[in-house]
């Protein structure tokens, strides 16, 4: 695996720390008056979704991890696990929730996600910045109440729970932020 400094960090870097794959989530480089520069890090693992907060003197090797990236299709949910499939090469795979995280909250069959794989384990599945899904459950708003910013909870068609404007109503498509999870508008 390459090797590179700490002054080469940058976010969303995999890198091989004992053996655990982390992701750079924030990097902060900082050069006190007195001693050595050194990189304070934030760093997220990628199997556990743990954060880690950690400092490393500047200019030191660490190791890079590869990941392989691939477009994959979500099928179907089987039992606990998610089945994607490879739209190149139509292969299967099952994946677990742990590695799916919030993204789990706005899959729909036949979304597209980016797997990233290293060696051949799913480490992270990455979804649009926006989904447009529909909402199943809301309370209906009343006629005429249309207070500025007001808000109520819908559940989207993936069991997810937001909060989205009064006039919002079930069936409606809605475009929402995955990752905030915030309404963004009316489709």
């Amino acid at each position: 695996m390459p090797a590179i400094t700490t002054n080469d960090l940058r976010n969303g870097i995999t890198l091989n720390i004992d053996n655990t794959l982390y992701t750079v989530v924030e990097f902060q480089h900082v050069k006190p008056g007195k001693g050595g520069a050194f990189v304070r890090t934030r760093l997220r693992n990628l199997r556990s979704g743990n954060m880690l907060d950690r400092t490393f003197n500047a200019g030191i090797r660490v190791e890079q991890a590869i990941l392989q990236k691939r477009d994959m299709q979500f099928l179907y949910k089987d039992g606990e696990e998610y089945v994607f499939m490879d739209t190149g090469t139509y292969d299967q795979v099952n994946i677990a929730p742990v590695a799916l995280g919030d993204a789990a909250d706005y899959l729909v069959e036949n979304a597209v996600a980016i797997i990233a794989t290293h060696d051949d384990e799913v480490v992270s599945v990455e979804i649009p910045a926006s989904v447009e899904l529909e909402i199943a459950f809301t309370e209906p708003g009343l006629q005429g109440d249309r207070v500025s910013g007001a808000r109520k909870p819908a559940t989207l068609q993936t069991g997810k729970v937001i909060q989205v404007p009064l006039f919002v109503n079930i069936g409606d498509r809605v475009k929402v932020d995955t990752r905030s999870g915030e309404y963004v508008t009316r489709v």
